[in-house]
């Protein structure tokens, strides 16, 4: 029998690749989507989507949402304690593995690794390793369809907030910017894809620049990762 596992869905591209592979593993039976939601402001957490376009993604897909609920800026300890919780409720449901869309950041697999064995939940990891370039072509061949929704304005302008993720977007991305915004250099939702019921019907609000306090909670120097804001286009249901 396959295990029962849930997939790390944050909305975007990477996770929406990584539910395509998971998908068609025989060993693998996805029966969960777990989002990490700002429960002040109701949107997923980093990418600013509105919970009712994560509700239409689940819809759209057949698989039940749960939501790890974390505060406005929450500590590491703060989110540790919210995971713990969240993975152990679904274990107890029958989960017994965990699927990610990471693809280089060998330190945050790491992380995702000690937590899960703490439940414990095996982790997978179908985009591991795969070149940025292919893994974009692959999700344009399958019929993926996806909007940028946040950029990091330390690698990018508030100009690429908006736009569709297409080979345009990514011939007008600066040197250094990895092509999957692995480093976090932007933030997608997806409005189309090969398992979806019928697309999802967007349209683009304002873009607006916020800016958050470091998850270790010291204060915002220049050295520091998330000193820079975050440019956010605001999608609301078409």
């Amino acid at each position: 029998m396959p295990d029962q596992a849930l997939i790390s869905w944050s909305g975007g591209k990477d996770a929406a690749l990584a539910l395509h592979h998971a998908r068609r593993r025989p060993d693998l039976a996805i029966t969960h989507l777990l989002t990490s939601v700002n429960a002040h402001y109701e949107r997923v957490s980093m990418h600013g989507v509105r919970l009712a376009l994560l509700a239409a993604q689940a819809e759209r897909i057949g698989l039940p949402l749960t939501q790890l609920r974390l505060p406005e800026m929450p500590s590491m300890a703060d989110y540790d304690e919210a995971l713990q919780a969240t993975l152990r409720g679904l274990h107890q449901q029958g989960v017994r593995r965990a699927i990610y869309g990471d693809i280089f950041l060998a330190d945050l697999r790491a992380y995702r690794e000690q937590q899960l064995a703490r439940v414990p939940l095996r982790g997978e990891f179908p985009l591991w390793q795969r070149d940025s370039l292919a893994l974009l072509e692959e999700f344009w061949t399958l019929g993926f369809q996806a909007i940028i929704v946040c950029v990091n304005d330390r690698y990018l302008d508030a100009s690429f907030c908006g736009r569709l993720l297409d080979r345009d977007f990514i011939r007008d991305l600066p040197p250094g910017v990895d092509p999957c915004g692995e480093n976090g250099e932007y933030h997608s939702f997806v409005f189309d894809a090969p398992y979806f019921s019928q697309p999802i019907a967007v349209v683009r609000g304002e873009v607006v620049r916020r800016t958050y306090q470091s998850p270790s909670g010291n204060d915002i120097g220049k050295d520091d990762p998330f000193a820079a804001g975050f440019w956010f286009c605001d999608l609301l249901p078409g």
